[in-house]
């Protein structure tokens, strides 16, 4: 091989090398760059408010991330928006169509407002109530749920709607007799005092307040025990304190004790006695 024939294998090796250096040929390939991980932190960089609407009314959303449900973001996924079901099953709640209908905010799930008149999804989870309801009927059988729980939770004033028996009675002392779904059965602790039952039964109360009998000091709830309406009898205090053959006389306690809110009340005529005569003048009966 000649001179000029060296020369030049060398200079196309040498132009070769160059050439390749520059273009990064012959050097190990590198890898293509990772793409970047989203965090729990990450999320409220663009999405400001759910995170804050689940510190402050997540409920049970505040026990999982924002992974949990949105298991991607877009452009990856076409759409990130979970259904309900995913997580929620098991129950017949779960079934009810149109969840969002009442949880408006999946991220504050139990702020509810009730729009219309709804009944049969409440149902679904407040199964006791409407057995109270159908058990002891009364006008509030035939109202909606939401008729009085407009928000979900809310538990309305007894005032609300109805008139109290007195004025200085409150949504909380209604309590103490009536419960909500269970209106007309009526019952009461030994705490009740007198005033409350008088809001009612004003007359029963009056007679008692000017009575000069030992039932005065009792409470209405010592003798009327337990249930409204429930009226004792003499003997389960008293018991037998006059002979049979007095007895056999009366037809009860009452034809000579008057009443038990106004007992011995002697002046009061009775409706068979005969008036008293005026002098020189023959008795008239009434």
């Amino acid at each position: 091989m000649n001179a000029v024939r060296r020369i030049r294998l060398f200079a196309v090796a040498g132009l070769t090398l160059a050439v390749s250096l520059c273009l990064g040929l012959g050097s190990p390939a590198k890898a293509a760059p990772a793409a970047p991980k989203l965090v729990q932190d990450d999320c409220v960089k663009c999405h400001a408010q759910p995170p804050a609407d689940i510190a402050s009314a997540g409920a049970g959303h505040k026990k999982i991330t924002c992974f949990d449900c949105h298991a991607s973001h877009r452009p990856a996924s076409k759409n990130n928006i979970p259904q309900c079901s995913q997580c929620h099953t098991g129950k017949k709640h779960y079934e009810l169509a149109n969840c969002l209908g009442c949880h408006k905010n999946p991220h504050t799930p139990l702020n509810i407002i009730l729009s219309g008149n709804i009944t049969d999804p409440c149902l679904t989870c407040h199964s006791p109530q409407i057995e109270q309801l159908k058990q002891f009927p009364s006008k509030h059988t035939k109202l909606y749920c939401s008729t009085c729980h407009n928000v979900h939770g809310k538990i309305p004033a007894c005032t609300q709607c109805h008139k109290p028996h007195y004025a200085e009675q409150t949504a909380g002392d209604c309590k103490k007799c009536h419960k909500a779904h269970q209106p007309k059965n009526v019952a009461y602790g030994k705490e009740v005092p007198n005033k409350e039952c008088g809001g009612c039964h004003k007359k029963a109360l009056d007679l008692l307040t000017a009575s000069q009998a030992k039932h005065k000091s009792l409470a209405c709830v010592y003798c009327h025990q337990d249930k409204h309406k429930m009226v004792p009898a003499c003997q389960s205090c008293h018991g037998t304190p006059h002979p049979a053959a007095m007895l056999a006389k009366f037809k009860g306690c009452g034809d000579c004790h008057n009443i038990a809110h106004d007992l011995n009340r002697w002046d009061a005529p009775s409706k068979t006695a005969p008036v008293k005569a005026s002098p020189g003048k023959p008795a008239k009966k009434k």
